[in-house]
């Protein structure tokens, strides 16, 4: 039974509390206990599997209600980042009743009532030492931002703070974004159903150029370090591994088409690398 189905037939038995676990209760239309610990990894006796569950339900509520904050920081909710919001939901086959959820903590996010820091602050607690969830958490808000084709500024500084909340370098923000704009154009080249934003790119022109970015590295970069790049983004993105630590299961898609999308990258550069191949 998928978390989902456990939170739901145990009664909410695993519930977060604190901001999360009120939007999540709300989303669902019942109450919650608001003075449960939200930190249940603390707790003595917690089993890996109650702590993953409260990580899958913080980072689906997290994700799709600061969805919802991130659309409506540039002052517009455009149809582009609405589309990429259902495509979330699509990617992940949601059911009827979750699909209604994830519409309701966007459309939450969007109200001026909504309190970010808040959430991210217990999203951070929630995941711990989870650093690859949290850099997935990222890449998808940093993917919405640039689908109406451009990165506004209220739209940096919104990430830039989830950065700062989760205790995201800048360094690897920038990192994230060089990659989430190479793979859109990747995407593109290769006739994957890429991002809605518009791309300036000739098609072929930039492709390797765009596979060093996917990977973070020069193209003056050593096999080495291009070696070292690969299996590191691999094992940041790999689906069974993020969901082993607390990636709801309907994420999965999302995290395949990432690994997909960094092979081809390496393999284009394999390509163009006699010693590599």
């Amino acid at each position: 039974m998928s978390w989902w189905g456990k939170l739901l037939g145990c009664g909410f038995g695993f519930m977060l509390g604190g901001p999360l676990g009120a939007l999540f209760g709300a989303a669902l239309g019942h109450q919650l206990d608001k003075g449960v610990n939200i930190n249940f990894d603390e707790r003595q006796g917690a089993s890996a599997d109650t702590s993953n569950e409260l990580a899958q339900t913080a980072f689906f509520t997290a994700t799709f209600s600061m969805l919802g904050y991130l659309a409506k920081a540039d002052g517009r909710v455009s149809k582009e980042e609405i589309a990429y919001a259902e495509r979330v939901m699509q990617n992940m086959s949601l059911s009827s009743e979750q699909r209604q959820a994830a519409i309701w903590l966007f459309n939450e996010g969007k109200k001026p009532s909504f309190h970010p820091d808040e959430i991210l602050l217990q999203l951070k607690q929630q995941l711990g030492r989870r650093r690859n969830l949290m850099r997935v958490f990222i890449e998808i808000q940093v993917q919405a931002a640039f689908e109406d084709g451009v990165l506004h500024t209220a739209e940096e500084q919104v990430l830039l703070n989830s950065c700062r909340m989760l205790g995201i370098s800048e360094m690897d923000y920038r990192a994230i974004v060089y990659m989430i704009q190479a793979m859109g154009g990747f995407e593109q080249q290769h006739g994957w159903q890429g991002q809605g934003r518009k791309q300036s790119k000739t098609a072929g022109s930039l492709q390797l150029a765009d596979a060093y970015k996917i990977l973070g590295v020069e193209k003056s970069a050593t096999d080495s370090e291009v070696k070292k790049a690969y299996r590191r983004l691999l094992s940041q993105h790999h689906p069974d591994k993020l969901v082993s630590k607390g990636l709801p299961e309907e994420m999965m898609r999302i995290a395949t088409e990432k690994t997909h999308q960094i092979k081809k990258a390496y393999e284009l550069v394999k390509d163009n690398r006699s010693s590599l191949r």
